[in-house]
């Protein structure tokens, strides 16, 4: 069986239970093969205080040392970030904390095969100086932003190359991002694409599609978008679309700064009838909001491999989703929704106004997000960890 370090600052904790959910996921179907075992190391930034007018930062703070979840042991030591200079010490400091927990873990008896981190910056740059430090491999995961917006920033740019160099294998989540990776000088041989699935026990149709809608006091054709509230997400595009789209409601679930600015668009738009902010949802909470929904928006400037897209199909709300890389590696039929033509909020409108023209049978979305499960990635990520060690196993014999 194979022993798994998974290496992440992107892993939920109990103060931030969504926090990169979506390599927790990721991790629970690999593991429910029942071929890999992991222990997950999951740093979150040192704050001083945990009260709640600090917001995320309050939020690390409040983060236990130690926890479990869905079984897995999870350790979540603190490393400093240090104003200004922080962006290019993040993976120094990350590395260096980490190395002293990792080493406590190891004298206490744990011991592993591989690391799997996920994000290349700061964490994959780390995972390489943790890997050389304790003579393990390195698989980094590249999830978005990591690696089509970071190495604009020259430091980071270096660093990131040299992990991408020094990685025993590298993973994008999408085409777009494995391309992405190949650019930055990462070897063509060492990348894999291995998209994310979906979990279709969890995201499915709502047993009673008019009572889910009835909760959520729909009663006309409704819209509902998924995502932090911050700019990249661009929540402003979608509920300025709905001026153009009276006869619509929209639902916005998630939290984060942007959270005052929307609300004063809402107002100011005249929209306050029409247009929730719903706030943070839980995970298990979103099913019932898709279900509810006709369709979905997605506007994001930047995604690796969007998620919400085939959460939303798979409850059988069809989606429209910006022009973006990624995206349409996601949405490839008219049955899972359809690509934004211009990413604007009059885009997104008659985007909206095009795909309820045609609306595809919700059982025909459910059908398409079915073919996306997980079990195609996860045999994809033990065929990678398994060929990383067999190779290193190879080059040990050969000295």
């Amino acid at each position: 069986m194979l022993r798994l370090l998974t290496f992440s600052t992107l892993f939920p904790n109990a103060a931030q239970p969504n926090h990169g959910i979506f390599v927790e996921n990721r991790l629970r179907h690999l593991l429910a093969t029942g071929a890999a075992e992991a222990r997950v190391l999951a740093p979150v930034p040192y704050f001083p205080s945990g009260a709640a007018r600090f917001g995320t930062w309050g939020a690390y703070a409040r983060a236990p040392r130690q926890e479990r979840r869905h079984g897995l042991l999870i350790e979540h030591p603190r490393y400093p970030v240090i104003p200004r200079l922080g962006m290019p010490l993040a993976p120094f400091l990350l590395a260096h904390a980490s190395l002293r927990t990792l080493r406590g873990m190891m004298r206490a008896g744990f011991d592993f095969d591989l690391i799997d981190a996920h994000y290349v910056y700061p964490d994959g740059v780390a995972a390489v100086r943790l890997g050389a430090a304790l003579g393990r491999p390195v698989v980094i995961t590249a999830r978005g932003s990591d690696v089509t917006q970071l190495p604009d920033h020259a430091i980071p740019r270096r660093l990131i190359q040299d992990a991408l160099r020094r990685a025993d294998a590298l993973i994008g989540v999408s085409a777009a991002l494995a391309e992405r990776l190949v650019a930055l000088g990462a070897p063509p041989g060492r990348v894999t694409v291995l998209r994310n699935g979906v979990d279709t026990a969890l995201f499915r149709p709502p047993p009673d599609r008019e009572a889910a809608r009835a909760a959520f006091g729909l009663t006309g054709p409704a819209l509902v978008s998924v995502g932090a509230l911050i700019p990249r997400k661009r929540h402003h595009l979608t509920i300025a679309a709905m001026a153009a789209l009276p006869e619509f409601s929209l639902l916005i679930a998630g939290d984060g700064p942007e959270r005052a600015a929307l609300a004063a668009q809402v107002a100011s738009l005249g929209l306050a009838g029409r247009v929730r902010l719903l706030g943070p949802l839980p995970h298990a909470a979103l099913p019932a909001l898709y279900g509810a929904a006709d369709a979905s928006v997605l506007a994001s400037a930047r995604e690796g491999w969007a998620n919400v897209l085939l959460e939303s199909m798979a409850c059988g709300a069809p989606v429209v989703a910006s022009d973006i890389p990624g995206n349409p590696e996601v949405v490839r039929t008219p049955a899972a929704g359809l690509i934004v033509g211009e990413n604007t909020a009059e885009g997104i409108a008659a985007a909206v106004r095009t795909l309820f023209a045609a609306l595809p049978a919700r059982e025909a979305t459910r059908a398409y997000a079915e073919r996306h499960g997980w079990e195609e990635t996860s045999q994809g990520q033990l065929a990678v960890f398994r060929g990383v060690l067999a190779e290193r196993g190879k080059r040990e014999r050969s000295v």
